[in-house]
């Protein structure tokens, strides 16, 4: 074998693992992106703007006609709020505007008391108060609470 055979062999087995290498990142950065791209979100029944609006047009109803012997810790509820039960099985992010990109300021867990407050103007999130520590007051996704008619 002479010099140039040698020469050629080196060559063609760096540009071969050159190309392997090429092929190799290629098809990582192709499935990273795949993979950071995220899934179309699921719809649910209460995520539909109609349905919603049909059902908090039939909550506040109750609300207006208040009952005639209020108990003394309804009377500290302002005006249009109303006590709720998180009604979601996970419980509920609590952030500090009515936007899924807003900060998560906590959590409320299920079944756990609430004050609503009041809705954003599409209704799609709930402004509410916790009922146990008052100072924690925030936005939740809307629908996924429950009117409590009395607290016995």
């Amino acid at each position: 074998m002479n010099l140039y055979g040698v020469f050629k062999f080196i060559v063609g087995f760096f540009l071969a693992i050159l190309i392997l290498a090429g092929a190799t990142v290629a098809t990582a950065l192709y499935f990273a992106a795949r993979l950071a791209e995220l899934p179309e979100r699921p719809t649910f029944p209460n995520d539909n703007p109609k349905a919603k609006v049909a059902s908090k047009a039939t909550t506040p109803k109750p609300q207006v006609t208040p009952s005639p012997t209020p108990t003394p810790a309804e009377e500290k509820l302002e005006p249009g709020a109303y006590r709720a039960i998180v009604t979601q099985p996970i419980g509920l992010i609590l952030r500090d505007s009515p936007s899924t990109d807003a900060n998560r300021i906590g959590g409320i867990a299920y079944n756990e008391k609430v004050i609503v407050l009041g809705e954003s103007d599409d209704k799609g999130w709930q402004k509410v108060r916790v009922s146990q520590d008052s100072d924690r007051t925030g936005w939740v996704k809307g629908g996924n609470t429950e009117k409590i008619e009395s607290e016995n």
